[in-house]
Protein backbone atom coordinates (compact mmCIF):
# COMPACT_ATOMS: atom_id res chain seq x y z
CA UNK A 1 0.00 0.00 0.00
CA UNK A 2 2.97 2.24 0.79
CA UNK A 3 4.45 1.72 -2.27
CA UNK A 4 1.21 2.94 -4.02
CA UNK A 5 0.83 6.28 -2.34
CA UNK A 6 4.45 6.58 -3.11
CA UNK A 7 4.31 5.95 -6.61
CA UNK A 8 0.76 7.92 -7.20
CA UNK A 9 2.72 11.02 -5.57
CA UNK A 10 5.85 10.74 -7.96
CA UNK A 11 3.34 10.67 -10.73
CA UNK A 12 1.84 13.59 -9.58
CA UNK A 13 5.37 15.53 -9.64
CA UNK A 14 6.69 13.88 -12.52
CA UNK A 15 3.95 13.22 -14.87
CA UNK A 16 5.02 16.39 -17.12
CA UNK A 17 8.15 14.78 -18.27
CA UNK A 18 6.77 11.09 -17.94
CA UNK A 19 4.68 12.41 -20.76
CA UNK A 20 7.17 14.18 -22.23
CA UNK A 21 9.70 11.39 -22.70
CA UNK A 22 6.23 8.63 -23.94
CA UNK A 23 5.98 11.03 -26.47
CA UNK A 24 9.66 11.28 -27.92
CA UNK A 25 8.80 7.49 -27.66
CA UNK A 26 6.19 7.81 -29.96
CA UNK A 27 7.51 10.00 -32.68
CA UNK A 28 10.29 8.46 -32.78
CA UNK A 29 8.70 4.84 -33.37
CA UNK A 30 6.24 6.56 -35.86
CA UNK A 31 8.75 8.20 -37.98
CA UNK A 32 10.75 5.50 -38.51
CA UNK A 33 8.32 2.97 -39.17
CA UNK A 34 6.82 5.35 -41.69
CA UNK A 35 9.90 5.54 -43.59
CA UNK A 36 10.36 2.24 -43.51
CA UNK A 37 6.47 1.70 -44.73
CA UNK A 38 7.41 4.30 -47.65
CA UNK A 39 10.79 2.95 -49.13
CA UNK A 40 10.40 -0.98 -48.74
CA UNK A 41 6.85 -1.20 -50.19
CA UNK A 42 7.68 0.62 -53.44
CA UNK A 43 10.63 -1.42 -53.10
CA UNK A 44 9.52 -4.91 -52.87
CA UNK A 45 6.95 -4.16 -55.50
CA UNK A 46 10.20 -3.63 -57.72
CA UNK A 47 11.78 -6.79 -56.79
CA UNK A 48 8.74 -8.79 -57.68
CA UNK A 49 9.28 -7.29 -61.22
CA UNK A 50 12.75 -7.75 -61.20
CA UNK A 51 13.89 -11.06 -63.43
CA UNK A 52 17.68 -10.64 -61.77
CA UNK A 53 18.49 -12.82 -58.76
CA UNK A 54 21.17 -11.25 -58.19
CA UNK A 55 19.80 -7.83 -57.43
CA UNK A 56 17.00 -9.53 -55.09
CA UNK A 57 19.47 -11.05 -53.19
CA UNK A 58 21.73 -8.04 -53.06
CA UNK A 59 18.95 -5.89 -52.10
CA UNK A 60 17.62 -8.80 -49.20
CA UNK A 61 21.15 -9.23 -48.02
CA UNK A 62 21.94 -5.62 -47.50
CA UNK A 63 18.57 -5.70 -45.50
CA UNK A 64 19.83 -8.77 -43.40
CA UNK A 65 23.00 -6.84 -42.49
CA UNK A 66 21.78 -4.19 -40.83
CA UNK A 67 18.91 -6.63 -38.70
CA UNK A 68 21.97 -8.63 -37.64
CA UNK A 69 23.43 -5.57 -35.88
CA UNK A 70 23.03 -5.50 -32.21
CA UNK A 71 21.32 -2.30 -31.30
CA UNK A 72 23.84 -0.49 -28.83
CA UNK A 73 26.19 -1.02 -31.97
CA UNK A 74 23.80 0.16 -34.43
CA UNK A 75 23.51 3.71 -32.33
CA UNK A 76 27.28 3.44 -31.97
CA UNK A 77 27.39 3.80 -35.84
CA UNK A 78 25.38 6.41 -36.13
CA UNK A 79 26.92 9.00 -33.65
CA UNK A 80 30.01 10.12 -36.25
CA UNK A 81 27.79 10.08 -38.97
CA UNK A 82 24.82 12.16 -37.47
CA UNK A 83 26.01 12.88 -33.92
CA UNK A 84 23.59 12.17 -31.15
CA UNK A 85 19.63 13.01 -30.63
CA UNK A 86 16.44 11.78 -31.99
CA UNK A 87 17.77 11.68 -35.86
CA UNK A 88 20.54 9.06 -35.48
CA UNK A 89 18.01 7.10 -33.93
CA UNK A 90 15.16 7.75 -36.17
CA UNK A 91 18.20 6.47 -38.61
CA UNK A 92 18.99 3.15 -36.69
CA UNK A 93 15.31 2.16 -36.31
CA UNK A 94 14.60 2.85 -40.00
CA UNK A 95 17.37 0.65 -40.87
CA UNK A 96 16.25 -2.29 -38.88
CA UNK A 97 12.51 -2.02 -39.81
CA UNK A 98 13.88 -2.56 -43.60
CA UNK A 99 13.76 -6.32 -43.35
CA UNK A 100 10.37 -7.68 -42.19
CA UNK A 101 8.40 -5.15 -43.95
CA UNK A 102 10.11 -5.78 -46.89
CA UNK A 103 10.12 -9.61 -46.83
CA UNK A 104 6.35 -9.63 -46.14
CA UNK A 105 5.46 -7.69 -48.73
CA UNK A 106 7.54 -9.19 -51.43
CA UNK A 107 6.19 -12.31 -50.25
CA UNK A 108 2.41 -11.72 -50.08
CA UNK A 109 2.83 -10.27 -53.64
CA UNK A 110 4.77 -13.30 -54.81
CA UNK A 111 2.33 -15.62 -53.29
CA UNK A 112 -0.52 -14.13 -55.50
CA UNK A 113 -1.94 -16.98 -58.31
CA UNK A 114 -0.50 -16.29 -61.83
CA UNK A 115 -3.91 -17.08 -62.75
CA UNK A 116 -5.34 -13.86 -61.26
CA UNK A 117 -3.00 -11.63 -62.37
CA UNK A 118 -3.72 -13.27 -66.08
CA UNK A 119 -6.82 -13.01 -65.83
CA UNK A 120 -6.84 -9.07 -64.49
CA UNK A 121 -4.73 -8.51 -67.31
CA UNK A 122 -7.73 -10.41 -70.18
CA UNK A 123 -10.07 -8.03 -68.56
CA UNK A 124 -7.96 -4.96 -69.39
CA UNK A 125 -6.40 -4.12 -66.41
CA UNK A 126 -3.12 -2.24 -67.17
CA UNK A 127 0.10 -3.13 -65.08
CA UNK A 128 -1.01 -0.31 -62.49
CA UNK A 129 -4.23 -1.03 -62.17
CA UNK A 130 -3.70 -4.96 -61.80
CA UNK A 131 -1.19 -4.13 -58.89
CA UNK A 132 -3.87 -1.69 -57.18
CA UNK A 133 -6.91 -2.97 -57.56
CA UNK A 134 -5.77 -6.75 -57.61
CA UNK A 135 -2.10 -7.44 -56.28
CA UNK A 136 -1.63 -5.23 -53.12
CA UNK A 137 -5.10 -6.15 -51.64
CA UNK A 138 -4.70 -9.86 -52.21
CA UNK A 139 -1.12 -9.20 -50.50
CA UNK A 140 -2.06 -6.86 -47.45
CA UNK A 141 -2.34 -9.32 -45.19
CA UNK A 142 0.81 -10.26 -45.22
CA UNK A 143 1.95 -6.22 -45.48
CA UNK A 144 -0.55 -5.99 -42.42
CA UNK A 145 1.67 -8.61 -40.31
CA UNK A 146 5.10 -7.08 -41.47
CA UNK A 147 3.44 -3.80 -40.18
CA UNK A 148 2.38 -4.77 -36.75
CA UNK A 149 5.20 -7.09 -36.10
CA UNK A 150 7.71 -4.23 -36.61
CA UNK A 151 5.72 -1.31 -35.01
CA UNK A 152 6.28 -3.82 -32.16
CA UNK A 153 9.67 -4.08 -32.28
CA UNK A 154 10.58 -0.67 -33.34
CA UNK A 155 8.80 0.85 -30.00
CA UNK A 156 11.35 -1.67 -28.45
CA UNK A 157 14.31 -0.84 -29.91
CA UNK A 158 13.65 2.85 -29.43
CA UNK A 159 14.42 2.13 -25.46
CA UNK A 160 17.88 1.66 -26.26
CA UNK A 161 18.17 5.55 -28.11
CA UNK A 162 18.32 7.06 -24.81
CA UNK A 163 22.07 5.90 -24.62
CA UNK A 164 22.67 8.31 -27.42
CA UNK A 165 20.55 11.29 -26.06
CA UNK A 166 17.72 10.63 -27.90
CA UNK A 167 15.23 10.93 -25.08
CA UNK A 168 11.97 8.35 -24.99
CA UNK A 169 10.97 5.56 -22.37
CA UNK A 170 14.59 4.87 -22.53
CA UNK A 171 15.88 8.06 -20.84
CA UNK A 172 13.32 7.10 -17.67
CA UNK A 173 14.87 4.11 -17.19
CA UNK A 174 18.79 5.23 -17.62
CA UNK A 175 17.62 7.85 -15.08
CA UNK A 176 16.50 5.34 -12.81
CA UNK A 177 19.53 3.80 -12.91
CA UNK A 178 21.67 6.19 -12.48
CA UNK A 179 19.70 7.94 -9.34
CA UNK A 180 18.84 4.56 -7.91
CA UNK A 181 15.17 5.37 -8.27
CA UNK A 182 12.74 2.19 -8.77
CA UNK A 183 9.64 4.34 -9.83
CA UNK A 184 11.90 5.76 -12.93
CA UNK A 185 13.00 2.37 -13.79
CA UNK A 186 9.57 0.72 -13.33
CA UNK A 187 7.66 3.80 -15.13
CA UNK A 188 9.75 3.82 -18.25
CA UNK A 189 9.80 -0.15 -18.26
CA UNK A 190 5.81 -0.43 -18.02
CA UNK A 191 4.54 2.05 -20.61
CA UNK A 192 7.50 0.69 -22.96
CA UNK A 193 5.45 -2.73 -22.71
CA UNK A 194 2.32 -0.62 -22.42
CA UNK A 195 3.05 0.79 -25.87
CA UNK A 196 3.94 -2.40 -27.57
CA UNK A 197 1.29 -4.50 -26.46
CA UNK A 198 -1.24 -1.58 -27.38
CA UNK A 199 0.21 -1.22 -31.20
CA UNK A 200 0.37 -4.60 -31.33
CA UNK A 201 -3.42 -5.24 -30.06
CA UNK A 202 -4.43 -1.91 -32.48
CA UNK A 203 -2.78 -3.19 -35.72
CA UNK A 204 -4.45 -6.88 -35.04
CA UNK A 205 -7.63 -5.43 -35.03
CA UNK A 206 -7.11 -3.42 -38.25
CA UNK A 207 -5.66 -6.87 -39.30
CA UNK A 208 -8.94 -9.21 -38.66
CA UNK A 209 -11.10 -5.89 -40.19
CA UNK A 210 -9.54 -6.37 -42.91
CA UNK A 211 -9.27 -9.84 -43.46
CA UNK A 212 -13.01 -9.87 -42.62
CA UNK A 213 -13.85 -7.58 -45.05
CA UNK A 214 -11.59 -9.46 -47.62
CA UNK A 215 -13.46 -12.58 -46.93
CA UNK A 216 -16.96 -10.59 -47.95
CA UNK A 217 -16.15 -9.35 -50.57
CA UNK A 218 -14.81 -12.67 -52.12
Amino acid sequence: MEFIVDYLDFWKERYISILEYTYQHLVMSVISLLLGILITIPLAILLTRLKSNFLKSLVFNIANVFQTIPTIAMLALMIPILGIGMKPAVTAMFLYSLLPLLRNTYTGIKSIDPGVVDSAKGMGYSAFQSLVKIELPLAMPYIMSGIRVTSVYIISWVTMAAVIGAGGLGGLIISGIGFNNKYLIFTGTILAIILAVGTDLIFGRIEKSRNKNRRKTI
